[in-house]
């Protein structure tokens, strides 16, 4: 396993652990619980693969990502008294999987030859639609859309990652300058608490 696919599955964990604690919150049962965890975890890659007709979907190629839903779904309900003095830790992988799930639908969108929007709006789908299916499902109004700036920080390394691999960037050297850019965006975003204007 590669540092880039294991920081992947990390990710793919934590955004099930997410979706996993807001179902136990809402007092949701056994199965609801299971399929909030999968649902943010992957339901952004999931409605990005069915706009861009890849199927099958990409975890239904690789049936790990599967395990390590599940597996982070029976983690959270097992440990949920315990996950609050994890939290810098998850918090840090969050920020890893939103850096990983934006580069990985950015160069999907670049694969398929797709105008550099769509392929900036593939990266922001990625990484932050699995959230807003969880907070939709769970009868919330979507964190992005009034907490600190998240999906907009996708946007911004998302044109970064564009930028730097369409002009001759290795690859390696791009995917790593972009993910460390969008980690620190959004650990000085929650830091200082960045927000968008609201119109009142």
């Amino acid at each position: 396993m590669t540092p880039f696919e294991f920081l992947d599955y990390a990710g793919t964990a934590v955004f099930a652990i997410s979706g996993a604690l807001a179902a136990i919150h809402k007092r949701f049962d056994l199965f609801g619980i299971l399929i909030l965890a999968a649902v943010t975890a992957i339901g952004g890659g999931t409605l990005r693969d069915v706009l861009i007709g890849r199927t099958p979907v990409g975890w239904m190629q690789h049936i790990e990502y599967l395990y390590v839903i599940f597996g982070s779904a029976i983690f959270t309900i097992l440990f949920r008294k315990y996950l609050v003095y994890l939290r810098r830790t998850l918090f840090l992988f969050d920020s890893i999987g939103l850096a990983l799930f934006t580069i990985v639908g950015v160069e999907l969108g670049i694969q398929n030859q797709l105008h550099p929007v769509i392929c900036i709006m593939l990266g922001t789908m990625t990484a932050a639609f699995g959230g807003v299916i969880r907070d939709i499902l769970s009868n919330e109004i979507p964190l992005i859309f009034h907490k600190e700036i998240y999906a907009s920080i996708s946007v911004v390394g998302g044109i970064m990652f564009y930028g730097l691999l369409t002009n001759g960037i290795e690859q390696q050297l791009s995917y790593m300058l972009s993910a460390v850019v969008i980690i620190i965006l959004r650990i000085l975003a929650v830091k200082y608490g960045w927000k968008l204007p609201i119109i009142a």
